[in-house]
């Protein structure tokens, strides 16, 4: 959006190419303003040099370009005039896949298609008698404001906006709020800019449970331990009847990955195994999924990833594509966590880079049919780590791995422990609750009793 009177117009729907083939980014100017004595620059997100293509004072100035669009990129010199300022990208290689954003400025007017990242949530913990969210989104210009709402659209209290610029001069924006249970436990983080119809806005839903967090912070205050126990052993069974003792299905499993015998393990040889290609096999992604599927309710386990370098857990529908290369995301039935090139991402249409302050060594995934969710968590430091919201499942999910090729480790499936021991240990560690988030808690204590520390 132009701080003047005008406005840069991109494609509604992502651009999609085919390898080999040239492609345009299109991109306008309106009202139709001359863009020939501008200087104009397209970009990478998400990267560390990230110039595409710059124009200045009349020329192309590629000497800073990124060194894989050498030679391929170029403006349209005769329709600058008409405001048009689309990027040409020839002969496209699957290394251009990705987010791209586009600078236009003079000393008379700046315009930018600046609209930023979708906001993230995240459950810090039991703060201030409530639950701390905090919301971040990143790749704004100008400043934009960060609301937070409840589920009837009623502005909540909330803390100052931080607010940070990255290497690009765009603005990443930081606001938290403390909420208390209500009938929905629904709240939305909203961000906008003044003046512009640009909105981003996110909907998580806190789980409901939070009066059995609060049980458990009253042990420091002297409540009786019975009280106590006869409140959560109730909650205790039904938590565990979430907590399901995942398998992985060996006629899913591609022939360069190695099962264990107890099929809780899977690990990647260079050597591939002589396998049926059956129609449940993977034949180009490296993956396996779990033997049972759910059409309902709520599931939960965790998978043991260790100090391994790259790997992707999740759900996936069953019509997944078995068969060919695919992008990973929710689009293709696919909703993910990745860890690659020392980078996580959630793998959503466009990937969201995810800043963890812990590497995880263990990651608890969460997923709620019927809420169309799906949420990752750090098991070992009791932190969220990223959830995907607003979706319909339609058809049946499965547990999803992909252990990548970079190292043999192996990733590793917990086992369910459903003792009743674990729920009189938790009330002797009502220290550990009063620092843990309260969705780590909602998971349930047990996972903390039986957990590798």
């Amino acid at each position: 959006k132009s701080l003047c009177r005008f406005e840069v117009l991109g494609p509604a729907q992502p651009v999609v190419a085919v390898a080999g083939e040239d492609v345009v980014l299109p991109c306008y100017i309106k009202p139709n303003i001359s863009a020939v004595d501008l200087s104009i620059e397209w970009f990478r997100v998400h990267s560390e040099d990230p110039l595409v293509h710059l124009y200045r004072d009349h020329e192309d100035r590629n000497e800073k370009q990124i060194p894989s669009y050498s030679e391929r990129t170029s403006l349209f010199p005769e329709e600058l005039r008409n405001g048009n300022t689309s990027l040409k990208v020839k002969n496209v290689r699957g290394s251009d896949n990705g987010q791209y954003k586009f600078f236009c400025f003079s000393h008379t007017i700046s315009i930018f298609l600046a609209i930023g990242t979708q906001p993230m949530i995240s459950i810090e913990g039991y703060k201030e008698g409530g639950i701390s969210l905090v919301c971040e989104s990143k790749g704004w210009y100008p400043q934009p404001q960060v609301v937070w709402m409840d589920s009837e659209g009623h502005k909540l209290p909330a803390g100052h906006t931080e607010t940070y610029t990255d290497s690009m001069g765009l603005f990443i924006v930081r606001r938290r709020v403390i909420v208390q249970e209500t009938k929905t436990n629904r709240f939305t983080c909203r961000v906008l800019q003044q003046g512009f119809s640009e909105v981003r806005e996110t909907v998580t839903d806190v789980p409901g449970e939070l009066k059995y967090f609060y049980l458990i912070v009253m042990t420091e205050r002297g409540l009786p331990a019975i009280i106590i126990l006869a409140v959560l052993i109730p909650h205790y069974m039904k938590q565990q009847r979430e907590k399901v003792d995942v398998t992985l299905d060996p006629d899913t499993a591609h022939p360069e990955l190695v099962l264990s015998e107890n099929r809780k393990q899977v690990r990647h040889e260079d050597a591939k195994q002589d396998l049926p290609d059956n129609p449940e096999r993977f034949k180009n992604r490296k993956s396996v999924l779990g033997i049972e599927g759910f059409s309902s309710g709520r599931r939960y386990w965790e998978v043991q990833v260790g100090d391994k370098t790259d790997w992707t857990l999740g759900v996936a529908r069953e019509s997944i594509n078995r068969k060919e290369y695919f992008a990973l995301n929710p689009n293709n039935g696919l909703w993910a966590l990745r860890l690659g090139s020392g980078k996580y991402e959630a793998l959503t249409d466009s990937p969201v880079l995810l800043h963890l302050s812990v590497k995880p060594q263990k990651v608890g995934v969460y997923v709620d049919y019927e809420e169309g969710q799906v949420s990752f968590y750090s098991v070992k430091d009791k932190s969220h780590i990223y959830t995907f919201t607003g979706y319909k499942f339609t058809e049946k999910l499965y547990p999803f791995f992909w252990p990548g090729f970079r190292n043999s480790d192996p990733l590793i499936i917990s086992p369910v422990i459903t003792s009743l021991f674990n729920i009189f240990a938790c009330i002797h560690l009502s220290d550990t609750f009063l620092q843990a988030t309260y969705i780590s808690y909602k998971i349930q204590c047990v996972h903390y009793i039986n957990r590798d520390t």
